[in-house]
């Protein structure tokens, strides 16, 4: 089931050249990003020789799911596994399932090398997910699974969560366009549309202030649907979980989009920095009439693995913090237990666990 070195280099070569120039700066743009989520240590000194202090280490081994057969998502290798690398994480795994020649596409191939993976299985499914958590005679356990699949994918990660961890519980896809009257009615439709053509059960929103765009927009969404590939996705996405709202004011576009917390959030408004204090809760934000969301996706460095479900209200974008775990210590003399151990004592003492109690008293006999 392991990739050989000599199929991964043979599917490499396969490759496009353009798309590989395209992966390697989109790959820069990542780790440039990335980069200035290191967290560091710290140590604290105190009087009496007391010093306590906090340890920033990467996790040991982390497993990514990567989708294959049909489908094949390269750009997810890049912002799966680069944040683990940058994090410190030496063993990083993936697993895809294989087309029906038994071999792994070759963008998936080349994403791999390019973020520095260091094994790849030709397994998927749930039972990928079980191999990752517990372990095989082939396949070692991982301290963590990251990476999106289908429901049953995401479902048996929801399974394993506590023996390994994972990064999220993915929802269908989702995009809220908040758009003024100056926002170009073709630019609102294409990127209403870039995110409905996931799944029939992803969400596009659109909040605006002007009833004229709407108008136009919906217009828009007619014309641009119609030449899709995935012509009948989009249209049972807008259907069933497409909305537009006319609001007041953009403030009050905020406000109902605070309450959604949606995974992506385009400000297609004059002057979007003015805004973007007000908003509290999105996985991700982009600024601007010319930022589409695609350029989060694939190319501008910031991580496309992001919240969605409304969980944007309490969760974040898988970054370098997934890959890293925080570890106190702390060191007392002998002199420093003498002057503090009464405290201790009387604490412990009111919580009626005297043995805590006496772990001090001893000491101090």
């Amino acid at each position: 089931m392991e990739v050989s070195k000599a199929e991964w280099e043979a599917q490499i070569l396969k490759c496009d050249a353009q798309f590989m120039q395209a992966m390697k700066l989109a790959k820069q743009n990542i780790e440039d990003f990335h980069n200035l989520q290191k967290q560091y240590g710290y140590l604290l000194q105190k009087e009496m020789g007391i010093y306590l202090g906090q340890r920033v280490l990467p996790l040991e081994a982390v497993g990514i799911y990567v989708p294959g057969g049909r489908a094949q998502y390269p750009s997810s290798v890049l912002m799966n596994a680069l944040p683990a690398k940058i994090a410190g994480v030496n063993n990083v795994v993936m697993v895809t399932p294989p087309d029906k020649q038994g071999t792994i596409h070759p963008n998936i191939a080349y994403a791999a090398k390019l973020a520095g993976v260091d094994k790849i299985y030709k397994i998927g499914g749930a039972q990928a997910i079980a191999a990752l958590a517990y372990g095989t005679q082939t396949i070692d356990c991982v301290d963590k699974i990251v990476g999106l699949g289908n429901i049953f994918v995401a479902a048996a990660k929801k399974l394993v969560y506590g023996t390994v961890d994972i990064d999220m519980i993915a929802g269908p896809s989702e995009i809220l366009v908040i758009a003024d009257e100056k926002a170009n009615p073709e630019y609102v439709a294409a990127d209403l549309l870039s995110q409905a053509e996931h799944d029939p059960m992803a969400s596009a929103i659109l909040l605006t202030t002007s009833e004229e765009l709407l108008a136009s927009v919906n217009e828009q969404l007619k014309k641009q649907s119609s030449v899709l590939p995935k012509k009948e996705i989009v249209e049972e996405s807008l259907k069933n979980y497409g909305k537009a709202i006319v609001c007041d004011s953009i403030e009050d576009c905020i406000n109902i989009s605070n309450e959604i917390a949606p995974e992506h959030l385009e400000l297609m408004v004059s002057n979007p920095m003015e805004y973007l204090q007000e908003v509290k809760n999105a996985g991700s934000v982009f600024l601007g009439y010319y930022t589409c969301e695609s350029i989060g996706d694939y190319f501008g460095g910031t991580n496309h693995v992001l919240p969605t479900s409304g969980t944007a209200r309490f969760s974040s974008a898988l970054s370098v913090d997934s890959f890293i775990k925080k570890s106190s210590y702390l060191y007392y003399s002998k002199q420093a237990i003498e002057q503090y151990a009464k405290y201790i004592e009387t604490i412990a003492t009111e919580e009626h666990l005297q043995a805590h109690a006496n772990a001090a008293k001893v000491r101090v006999k």
